[in-house]
């Protein structure tokens, strides 16, 4: 069972930049897109529902601004759009859909912005956004968590840590959420099969030519709790699939049992 996170930063951008193309080659049975900057009203049907999919839609009050989709060949048993928190729902950060074997939740994590305006925003989405996974582990059940975290974890997980020391995304508060999420059980599934691989990044500027020097970050993850590890049969970056200034990432699954 293949799963991808993408965040294809506008998805009609994405989508003049051969998204569709992407979509058929990669075949994923579950794609979660983050910043969609789009209404599913304004996409052409081959976007909004293509053949062989299932989608489902949280979208932002802003135009233009934030938004994830969720593109599935199975149909969940039922579909949340959003956490049940209006802050952040209207913003079309996330959407929760249950498979029966396990919940897949799919979110596009706020920025910090460069003043640092919307840390405290961002550090509250974090905070509830566990609290709604734990929640539902409480209830037997197992998470998968993927998207734009918009943090990374460690100094491996970026190529400059030094320099960003005080950049939203490396901030010692920001970095903390995850040591949480890793100490609640929660498995960083790239980083837990592969400790020590560096260069590994899933966003670049734009600014620079940081991509083709490889000048990144490690933005993009998938969670899964401690229950559904075993069944992890691989984890990737996909860093030659172009069309956003993120890359897609992905997840094997084993099937259960």
């Amino acid at each position: 069972m293949k799963l991808f996170s993408w965040n294809v930063n506008g998805l009609r951008a994405a989508h003049g930049k051969g998204f569709l193309d992407w979509l058929t080659a990669a075949q994923p049975d579950v794609l979660c897109v983050q910043e969609t900057k789009c209404h599913p009203d304004q996409l052409e049907d081959a976007l909004r529902a293509p053949a062989g999919y299932h989608t489902y839609w949280a979208w932002a009050e802003k135009k233009g601004y934030s938004g994830v989709a969720l593109y599935s060949k199975m149909e969940p048993l039922s579909v949340q759009i959003g956490l049940g928190i209006a802050d952040y729902d209207r913003e079309g950060r996330t959407i929760v859909a249950d498979y029966g074997d396990f919940v897949f939740i799919g979110a596009y994590f706020p920025n910090g912005s460069r003043d640092h305006s919307r840390v405290p925003y961002k550090m509250a989405y974090k905070a509830d956004f566990l609290a709604f996974c734990n929640d539902l582990r409480a209830q037997g059940k197992a998470v998968v968590f993927c998207g734009d975290v918009n943090t990374s974890h460690q100094e491996i997980d970026l190529a400059r840590p030094r320099q960003n020391q005080t950049t939203t995304g490396f901030l010692p508060e920001e970095r903390a959420w995850i040591d949480d999420v890793v100490a609640q059980g929660y498995v960083d599934t790239f980083r837990a099969l592969y400790p020590d691989r560096a260069g590994a990044y899933s966003w670049w500027s734009y600014i620079g030519g940081a991509r083709g020097r490889n000048v990144g970050w490690r933005l993009d993850y998938f969670f899964v709790s401690p229950d559904l590890w075993p069944r992890v049969a691989e984890a990737a970056i996909h860093p030659d699939v172009m069309g956003s200034d993120h890359c897609p990432v992905s997840l094997s699954l084993k099937e259960e049992g």
